[in-house]
């Protein structure tokens, strides 16, 4: 089963025809099994196809190998990085950022992806934890670096010494031959941007990531388009697994540094973009923004955060079926893919579990998984995704918040989610959060946070007697506070942290 799996996402890499297999046996024969190799296969299949167009830089698959390639040796040669090393990367999405990846995985070290937007105390909190031998940084993090880190490190732009640029100039040809190279951990930190770092390290294995690579070809549709723009975060598991898949088909990749609105519109009209990821706040921004600019778009893949069904319906509303939701963890990487079709099912639905994924509900609620490209990669243990959630007859699954989340009131369960979707629908509420608040005489109660539509007046005396016809008693929110805007983490998460600060 698992050759047959192997065999389909090598015929769609073009991989199964005698020039596709001597280009794969050459490429990992030289490397190794890393993703260089992978890079290498698109090289010699792609050559001088456009295969990253980031602001003004636009690069080909022969000038992104080499590049990689060339600084694969400085990270070997100047920095020593092996098997067993350590290079933590904190960059927003650019070329040099994927350039790091390619190299570092070429040499076999651990990959650690940090959060950009990290501060001081969270930045030290990851070096005291894990000794990293090479940091790759952004010029806009010098402040954090400088007043945390004191080992090696490497900027990602000029202006700063030494720069990659600047090592990539100075190391020209002159290059030790690499041996060949597993590939090291891929180490993603969910902690987020303050907190204790939490670690998902991924061991690569070819077989363990075929079933999501399998899924993401077939459910998407992906073969058949050729430009993606990969508007979420590449330090997020998400952004990096469409980056390596469409580079291995060999497709066009535009990324930006930042998600802006504006901009992001025109990238899609410009380069006629067919594929995108988002997160559902980008999506949500990007219908209010300029709806018309989208049209070029055929798969819209959102995830890393949970759709609300009333976002879904204006998005299929206003460009058709070619909304996906996609549902994973940092953890346990893909488990869910909903297409158009188990979308016009219901608005609500994460769909059914991918090929490979076996997924369960505990009498309380919370949301098991087993999954061979788990973190763990362990394919016969129960992981706990710390997701609530519920399954229909059907077998379709639905979200109801984070186990963490779910409050007892005067006895009730009661999820904030279901409230927050609850807001979200009413015609003068543009967005809204939830949460749980302690409260004397029921345990807990809930606080709901309000952004209002532009332009729309709306009182809290007319919210709540809307809310007593829609809502529970139990659900009712004690505290009701009207703000400009509702704040998301850069993944696209509320962020409810900063709401109750």
């Amino acid at each position: 089963m698992k050759i047959a799996k192997l065999l389909s996402v090598l015929y769609q890499m073009k991989a199964l025809t005698p020039k596709g297999m001597f280009s794969l046996a050459a490429a990992v024969l030289q490397h190794g099994i890393n993703v260089m190799a992978l890079l290498d296969f698109a090289k010699r299949r792609y050559g001088e196809k456009e295969a990253l167009i980031e602001e003004e830089v636009t690069l080909t698959y022969q000038q992104l190998w080499s590049q990689a390639g060339t600084l694969a040796a400085v990270f070997y040669n100047r920095y020593g990085l092996r098997n067993g090393r350590k290079i933590a990367v904190l960059c927003q999405n650019h070329a040099r950022l994927i350039q790091t990846i390619f190299a570092a995985s070429r040499v076999g070290a651990d990959i650690y992806l940090l959060n950009p937007e990290i501060g001081r105390q969270g930045f030290r909190q990851y070096v005291q934890q894990y000794s990293f031998d090479l940091l790759v940084y952004d010029s806009r993090a010098e402040e954090v670096v400088t007043s945390s880190y004191a080992g090696e490190k490497v900027c990602s732009t000029r202006e700063q010494d030494p720069s990659i640029p600047s090592l990539l100039q100075a190391a020209g040809r002159e290059t030790q031959r690499i041996p060949r190279q597993s590939m090291g951990s891929l180490v993603l930190l969910t902690g987020g941007t303050t907190g204790k770092p939490k670690e998902a390290p991924h061991q690569p294995s070819l077989f363990s990531y075929l079933n999501p690579f399998l899924s993401m070809l077939s459910r998407l549709k992906l073969g058949k388009y050729e430009t993606a723009y990969i508007a979420t975060p590449l330090y997020h598991g998400y952004g990096i697994a469409v980056l390596l898949l469409f580079a291995a088909l060999g497709k066009k990749i535009v990324i930006r540094r930042t998600f802006q609105a504006r901009e992001a519109c025109e990238v899609i009209r410009r380069y006629q973009i067919e594929v995108m990821t988002v997160v559902p706040i980008m999506l949500y921004k990007l219908m209010e923004t300029d709806p018309d600019s989208l049209t070029p778009l055929d798969c819209i893949a959102s995830g890393g955060a949970p759709l609300s069904p009333d976002l879904a319906d204006k998005v299929i509303r206003r460009l058709g079926p070619v909304l996906y939701n996609l549902y994973g963890t940092s953890e346990t990487g893909l488990l869910t893919i909903a297409s158009p079709s188990e979308l016009r099912y219901s608005l609500s639905t994460i769909g059914k579990p991918i090929h490979g994924v076996k997924m369960k509900v505990e009498e309380d609620g919370e949301l098991f998984v087993q999954n061979n490209a788990s973190a763990r990669n362990q394919a016969f243990v129960w992981i706990s995704t710390g997701d609530l959630a519920s399954r229909d007859l059907q077998g379709y699954y639905f979200l109801q918040g984070r186990s963490e989340e779910r409050i007892v009131s005067g006895g009730e369960n009661v999820y904030p989610i279901e409230i927050e979707q609850l807001l979200q629908h009413h015609p003068r509420i543009a967005d809204a959060a939830v949460a749980g608040i302690p409260d004397e005489p029921f345990g807990e109660r809930l606080k709901a946070w309000i952004q209002p539509a532009l332009g729309a007046v709306l009182t809290e005396e007319e919210l709540r007697l809307w809310l007593r016809s829609e809502a529970a008693r139990f659900q009712m929110p004690k505290e009701i506070v009207f703000v400009s805007e509702i704040p998301y983490t850069p993944l696209g998460k509320v962020d409810k942290s900063q709401l109750k600060d």
